[in-house]
């Protein structure tokens, strides 16, 4: 009885020893797949945040009103370019969202009798771009490119001949002036245009003339004078707008 006591004592103790190795095994191995579990969820959280980020906030547009396009150029201005003017107040044109567009045209016959007379023609037309959110596009850089793209049309007008450009200092945060000729109504046209842009907003103007019976047709210079006397009180109608 006293010798075999110990001797069953080392047998459990020893049949114990694996027991306990392998325990420990799987404690090493599920730490092991914890750290392997979290640090893929980490990767995975990381993966998702960079793949849903939003588009970087605009400010909004610096303007948020237009002018009343006829009263944008001054009725003083109006009698001085369009002598015996139909209509002094002006034609509105249609507008379907008159918080982003809106134009107005003015126009008139000067009859001189056996001197000829003298017909000319001023509209001017205003589009408002708002920022987009969603797109990341500021009312600023849109109206920068429909700027560029306003200068194009007018520039590529069917049956223009002579197109010139140059720079119109001091009308607006960018400006183009635009002169051409074109044939209409049997008549040579002169044709002086002003493309500006003041943040969010596109203006174009333009002045036209020619003379009728003989009269002599109105010079460029003085028509693009006129025209970018005109296009800076429209620049300035915008500030008053939105005061």
């Amino acid at each position: 009885m006293h010798r075999s006591a110990p001797r069953l004592t080392r047998i459990l103790a020893c049949a114990a020893v694996p027991v306990m190795l392998v325990v420990a095994g799987c404690s090493s191995l599920s730490g092991s797949d914890s750290k392997k579990d979290s640090g893929s969820d980490s990767s995975s959280s990381a993966s998702s945040s960079q793949g849903g980020q939003k588009p970087a906030t605009v400010d909004p547009a610096k303007y948020a009103k237009l002018p009343e396009p006829c009263t944008s150029v001054s009725s003083k201005t109006i009698a001085k370019l369009v002598p015996e003017t139909k209509v002094k107040a002006g034609t509105a044109g249609k507008s379907s969202d008159t918080t982003s567009r809106g134009s107005c045209s003015w126009n008139g016959l000067d009859d001189n009798g056996v001197k000829g007379s003298q017909y000319r023609w001023l509209d001017v037309s205003f589009l408002r771009y708002e920022s987009e959110q969603s797109l990341g596009v500021s009312g600023k850089q849109r109206a920068e490119d429909n700027y560029a793209k306003e200068i194009a049309n007018t520039k590529a007008t069917e049956g223009a001949k002579s197109v010139r450009t140059s720079p119109a200092s001091g009308v607006g945060e960018a400006a183009t002036a635009i002169g051409y000729e074109l044939k209409k109504t049997g008549e040579d046209f002169t044709y002086a245009t002003i493309v500006t842009r003041v943040d969010n907003i596109v203006i174009t103007l333009t002045y036209n003339g020619t003379g009728y019976a003989g009269a002599k047709s109105p010079s460029s210079t003085d028509l693009m004078e006129g025209a970018v006397a005109a296009a800076k009180e429209a620049v300035a109608s915008v500030g008053t707008a939105n005061k």
